[in-house]
């Protein structure tokens, strides 16, 4: 895929499909639908699933409707990015192949709606906070630990898979956000040519200008807000979604122009 999205660029994170009540997954089909015309592109920053994993020849029976949509949407010629997050992560063949849209590990960097962007989901970004989470990252991901998964049978994986997500599936950060502000902050500081950070994960919609040039962008939990990103060329707008194209206009962070820089 390009490193290229569209404008316009609607951001969606953490549906958690499979744990969410089903009128959670129907709002989330009915805003997929919506964007057929409408969008340049979309972005999917990680934890569309509540558990997400790729056996040979079976895939969770909850994915399946929510599959089929972005199939028609890619289909249709819109632009597609997934960003793995921390439940969402084992795979990926499927996905590129059958579904046909780019999935990836973060960070992720390229042009948004033309502005400079950096998109990770956010899981074990926080410096001392995450220290622990890192380190079992890096087991649950290893390849020794994704081959003896798939001996498992399917049903019996998933339910342990669902049993052991749920206190990070259920909560919004502790801290309301403000550790992935600050990585943000201190990202944007030590890389003046991006213009956009966004990430996912604490289940806390934000929008913020950092500095003159430079902005913060979280699109929230669909789970508990429904909230969603929309970025074009000279702005990023958080909206929530009321079953109406546009959905609730909550902020708006403009791009600065030339004029208006110091």
């Amino acid at each position: 895929m390009s490193r290229v999205l569209p404008s316009p660029c609607y951001i969606v994170s953490d549906a958690h499909l499979g744990f969410a009540h089903d009128e959670i997954e129907r709002s989330l089909l009915q805003f997929l639908e919506s964007l057929d015309g409408r969008a340049g592109s979309l972005l999917i920053n990680g934890d569309l699933f509540e558990f997400w994993f790729e056996w040979r020849t079976v895939i969770p029976r909850h994915a399946y409707r929510v599959l089929a949509a972005l199939a028609r949407l890619r289909e249709r010629g819109l632009p597609i990015l997934m960003i793995a997050g921390n439940h969402d992560c084992w795979g990926g063949d499927m996905l590129r192949e059958d579904v046909g849209i780019a999935y990836e590990f973060g960070p992720w960097e390229g042009s948004i709606a033309g502005w400079r962007a950096r998109v990770e989901h956010g899981d074990g970004l926080r410096g001392r906070e995450d220290r622990k989470y890192r380190a079992l990252r890096r087991v649950l991901r290893s390849p020794i630990a994704i081959r003896a998964f798939r001996v498992l049978h399917p049903d019996w994986a998933t339910a342990l898979a669902m049993r052991s997500s749920h206190a990070s599936r259920t909560y919004g950060a502790r801290d309301g956000g403000r550790g992935l502000r600050d990585v943000a902050a201190k990202l944007l500081d030590s890389h003046r040519e991006i213009e956009l950070v966004v990430f996912g994960h604490s289940h806390v919609p934000a929008l913020e200008r950092i500095g003159a040039r430079q902005v913060y962008a979280n699109a929230g939990s669909w789970l508990s807000d429904r909230s969603f990103l929309r970025v074009t060329s000279d702005r990023v707008e958080l909206r929530r979604w009321d079953g109406s194209a546009d959905g609730v206009h909550l902020d708006t962070a403009d791009r600065p122009t030339e004029k208006a820089l110091p």
